[in-house]
């Protein structure tokens, strides 16, 4: 991540912290008991999947959607927050995910399956499971630059984080799936997370 992006970073994880019960098991830790995390498909990208036949399926127990963005209609996918912590000093934590995504190709029946995604934060990345595996990959670079945040006393809203697929992620899928529709640096949407603390 770039350097504004860390201090943006930083700034929103240490108000998370001041934000937070005092009674925490360690004063700079904010630990995590539930909330969500929505992922919006950019339009754009929604659009050149299906057209390529990949059809991307949320898996339980995440919740597709269909909403718009800039009035056009796209996937929104919700997945509940299971648990994790954030730290202020040195700057990390990770939220945790259940529920997946899995991604069709309808031209060969190829699929390929990441679930239970992992923000962290120390790295800057969307972690996943492989499904049938216990291989955990780095599905997304979170750009933290475009994120506005608002803070409550028990929770935190975190919008408009962008999604850039990651090398290892667009590797797999085309090699797994048999196309050439995903690359690296790739937008492939926004996340909006919500943690409860």
């Amino acid at each position: 991540m770039t350097r504004t992006v860390l201090v943006t970073a930083a700034s929103a994880v240490a108000a998370l912290v001041i934000a937070a019960p005092s009674a925490s098991a360690t004063p700079h830790t904010v630990h995590i008991k539930g909330g969500h995390t929505s992922v919006t498909v950019a339009p754009a990208i929604a659009k050149a999947l299906l057209s390529n036949g990949i059809a991307p399926i949320v898996t339980r127990p995440g919740k597709p959607s269909l909403t718009t963005v800039g009035g056009q209609p796209t996937l929104k996918a919700t997945y509940p927050i299971t648990g994790g912590s954030l730290t202020a000093n040195p700057l990390g934590g990770k939220i945790k995910h259940s529920g997946g995504l899995k991604f069709t190709n309808v031209f060969n029946g190829r699929s390929l399956e990441v679930k239970n995604f992992t923000i962290d934060l120390t790295k800057g990345r969307l972690t996943g499971l492989v499904a049938g595996t216990k291989t955990r990959v780095p599905v997304f670079k979170l750009d933290l630059s475009t994120a506005h945040v608002k803070l409550g006393k028990h929770k935190a809203d975190a919008t408009n984080v962008t999604l850039k697929l990651t090398k290892e992620a667009a590797g797999a899928l085309n090699s797994t799936l048999k196309t050439k529709v995903f690359s690296t640096g790739l937008t492939v949407g926004t996340a909006d997370t919500h943690p409860h603390f």
